[in-house]
């Protein structure tokens, strides 16, 4: 199966190009936004001011996070020659567990700044999260990048960059199992358990659910490149996703055995 010839840009109107990658992180700010001024209706633990205030401070964690993380943990060597190009992010060069890292600190400070209890904050913050991962996934499978390792499954696809060979479309197994399955999970525990009453409870659910989705999308994701596989034939999203769920494990664990405000 050949890679549909999708074009990386959407539109352009003379230089000015838009992408696809940008539109999917539009969107998807823009639907954890709306998604978490919902569930403050169901659940008015937090007011619709909070949820507006912290959008800047989410985007800001984001996109600091995510360049810095991609920095550091795939391609530090690169940018310590040439450190002027850890700016030029519109080429391209992101990382999830950077840029969640940068939301956890910018929203941890977030809530100190305003007097908020972090957990009851990420509770219902990490509820949207899957959604942006989503359209990340879509816009990774349009750019033809992060693609699967080399398969014999019927559904395997020769992408451009990728050789002759047809690799698994691992862009769309993660759009899958990170946006798709992680959504309904934490969706299904915001609206039929007590959550509010055990915090911590869908920030552990999220944390566990994506190490976990992570880690099986890695075994057939080709690695970068220049990183390769490390011991025991590890790849680098799995290391870091690996401390992810343990974390998400220990929140999750925590929220059961107590019982706030019951």
């Amino acid at each position: 199966m050949n890679f549909p010839n999708i074009s990386p840009i959407a539109l352009q109107i003379g230089p000015l190009a838009v992408h696809w990658y940008g539109i999917a992180y539009v969107v998807g700010i823009l639907g954890w936004w709306q998604y978490s001024l919902w569930l403050t209706k169901k659940f008015p633990l937090l007011n619709r001011k909070i949820v507006d205030d912290s959008l800047s401070w989410a985007i800001a964690g984001v996109i600091i996070g995510g360049r810095l993380g991609y920095v550091i943990f795939y391609n530090p060597a690169k940018y310590m020659a040439n450190p002027f190009e850890i700016f030029e992010i519109w080429k391209g060069g992101m990382a999830f567990h950077g840029g969640l890292l940068g939301v956890v600190i910018a929203i941890a400070i977030y809530s100190m700044r305003r007097g908020i209890y972090f957990l009851t904050f990420s509770d219902l913050a990490c509820c949207g999260v899957p959604i942006g991962l989503f359209f990340g996934r879509l816009a990774n499978f349009i750019n033809g990048e992060l693609y699967g390792r080399i398969t014999d499954v019927s559904w395997g696809m020769i992408f451009p960059q990728g050789g002759p060979f047809p690799r698994h479309p691992s862009q769309l197994y993660e759009a899958f199992l990170e946006g798709f399955v992680l959504f309904f999970i934490l969706a299904y525990g915001a609206l039929f358990t007590r959550w509010p009453h055990r915090r911590g409870f869908l920030t552990g659910i999220f944390l566990g659910g994506y190490g976990i989705a992570r880690i099986l999308a890695e075994c057939f994701r080709e690695p970068d490149v220049f990183l390769g596989y490390f011991t025991g034939g590890l790849t680098m999203g799995q290391i870091l996703s690996l401390p992810v769920l343990g974390f998400g494990l220990f929140l999750t664990i925590r929220a059961f055995l107590r019982d706030e405000n019951a």
